[in-house]
């Protein structure tokens, strides 16, 4: 069993970015700069939005944190969006989800504008990965390709089961494995909460990519040995032996799956840290296509 280090290979890509970054300013080129926009006061999604402040500094970039109210209307969201839109210096553009219920996701993703859209989440970021096409893709499946790449996974012809469809991992990451790529040219199979046979079907998985967010979900009965597990789910659970009060588990239960895998990624220290690259290289493309545009 080998361990998928998502902290070694993502150091890997902020080292790059960092040396990258540098660079521009050497030849008198802007800094990117990242606009995070964060709704409310929930815990987690703050812990995730400065995290991802703090990758921006280590590697050199320039980031704007905007805190908004829990009450704020639609109309008030959109218009921040714009105004980021229409900001020469904002290169990327990150809304922080969920949103409160009185606001819309799907109105404010498509607010975005594509060219900033460093999530990957507007639909014409969507339709151009489905064709195979270069563009933003979404952080999370984008950093589970980066992190098999890092570690050269021949994934050609391997069956890959998914297990979750959400627009932010599941179908995403089902599209990019099936792609005529390396990593990539696998088989998919994309299950979830309706699936019958989910078990059976996991069992005959080279690769599973767990994104459920149901903790420890995943046994070692359903697992073939030798196969490739790639854990996406991350969830708080009771542990009154921690000082935090809390434990962070995966949608496997590591301690019994991992002697079964050949590869195999923590939780947390995998697919968290490449999520937070995938961001990275995402706001970098945008600052570098501002270039090309700006020049023409």
């Amino acid at each position: 069993m080998e361990i998928l280090d998502g902290r070694l290979a993502s150091q890997t890509i902020r080292e790059e970015l960092k040396l990258k970054t540098a660079q521009r300013g050497v030849e008198g080129k802007k800094t990117p700069h990242l606009a995070a926009v964060l709704v409310g006061n929930n815990g987690a999604s703050e812990t995730y939005v400065n995290a991802k402040v703090k990758a921006c500094a280590e590697v050199g970039f320039k980031s704007t944190l905007i805190k908004l109210t829990e009450d704020i209307t639609e109309s008030a969201l959109l218009s921040t969006i714009e105004k980021l839109n229409v900001d020469p210096d904002i290169d990327g553009i990150l809304v922080q989800l969920p949103l409160p219920k009185q606001v819309s996701e799907n109105k404010i993703i498509n607010a975005i504008n594509p060219l900033k859209d460093v999530d990957g989440f507007h639909p014409v970021s969507v339709g151009k990965m489905i064709q195979g096409l270069d563009t933003f893709i979404p952080a999370t499946p984008y950093g589970i390709m980066l992190l098999l790449e890092h570690y050269k996974i021949e994934t050609a012809g391997l069956h890959a089961v998914v297990i979750g469809r959400s627009n932010i991992v599941g179908r995403p990451i089902s599209i990019l494995l099936s792609n005529n790529t390396q990593p990539g040219n696998c088989t998919v199979t994309l299950c979830h909460s309706r699936t019958r046979n989910l078990e059976a079907l996991c069992r005959e998985a080279d690769i599973i990519v767990a994104a459920l967010g149901k903790p420890e979900f995943i046994r070692a009965d359903m697992v073939k040995g030798g196969a490739i597990l790639v854990d996406v789910g991350i969830t708080r659970v009771a542990d009154p032996g921690k000082k935090s009060g809390f434990a962070l588990k995966g949608d496997a239960h590591f301690e019994s799956v991992a002697p079964k895998c050949s590869w195999i990624t923590p939780v947390p220290g995998g697919v968290g840290p490449m999520t937070i690259a995938g961001l990275l290289k995402n706001t970098f493309r945008a600052c570098e296509e501002q270039d090309d545009s700006s020049e023409q």
